[in-house]
């Protein structure tokens, strides 16, 4: 073939999409930037040290479709040294679009119940079982809940809080391995263990701030169950 058919011929090639040839060594494409610095994190969740670990983790993982519907990851909110953990469901749209959980109008009620037991959410740490908002603020699937489960387990034991409020069914349920009602649960105080805690955390349910905005009846017995914790904690104190 003459050089000018070979050029022709490289010319066609590379309009037809080709732009590498097979060789004895393989093709380099991948550069290792200097410049940026990678987090040493562990594949195994247990392995997590702190929250910002947790966090990266978290973000990083693709394993649950509610991930490729959100706009953000929503980690949590407050004191990660808090007492006081608090539990929800997923984010709204509100948290998705801004990252933080309880900020739109059921966060507006979390914090005035927050503040009727002198509590602020500087002094307290909120986040949720689900870390990506479910298309059209539906509930969380059983699926969905249990390949999210682990986050907000490792979550718990690295605040290690004395108390968790859940908020709504779907929190209680998850964290306390259970298919009763969260009419039968609330009001009373049950155990969450973890094999890397050296204690059992007590947690009280109650319903979720959204379902009394739609409920506003159940008000009051959310109020009673905002009282219990408030005594245990002035028991504590």
């Amino acid at each position: 073939m003459s050089e000018i058919s070979n050029i022709s011929y490289l010319k066609f090639l590379q309009s037809s999409g080709v732009t590498t040839f097979l060789q004895n060594q393989p093709n380099n494409f991948y550069t290792l930037s200097t410049n940026k610095k990678i987090p040493l994190i562990s594949d195994k969740i247990e392995d997590i040290s702190n929250i910002k670990e947790l966090e990266f983790f978290i973000n990083t993982y693709g394993h649950c479709d509610l991930k490729q519907h959100a706009k953000k990851t929503v980690i949590g909110d407050g004191n990660t040294k808090a007492e006081i953990m608090l539990i929800g469901e997923a984010p709204g749209a509100e948290e998705d679009r801004i990252g933080k959980p309880f900020v739109g109008a059921a966060g507006q009620l979390l914090n005035k119940i927050l503040a009727a037991i002198k509590l602020e959410r500087d002094n307290v740490y909120i986040t949720n079982v689900i870390p990506w908002r479910p298309p059209n603020n539906r509930t969380p699937s059983n699926e969905e809940i249990l390949q999210c489960l682990p986050f907000v387990q490792r979550h718990i034991e690295l605040v290690n809080p004395k108390f968790i409020l859940l908020l709504g069914s779907t929190a209680t349920k998850a964290i306390l391995s259970t298919s009763l009602s969260i009419a039968k649960l609330r009001g009373n105080w049950h155990d969450y263990k973890s094999l890397t805690l050296n204690r059992a955390i007590l947690c009280l349910a109650t319903y979720h701030p959204a379902f009394l905005l739609r409920s506003p009846n159940y008000k009051k017995k959310s109020w009673e169950d905002l009282q219990i914790l408030q005594q245990k904690i002035l028991n504590e104190n």
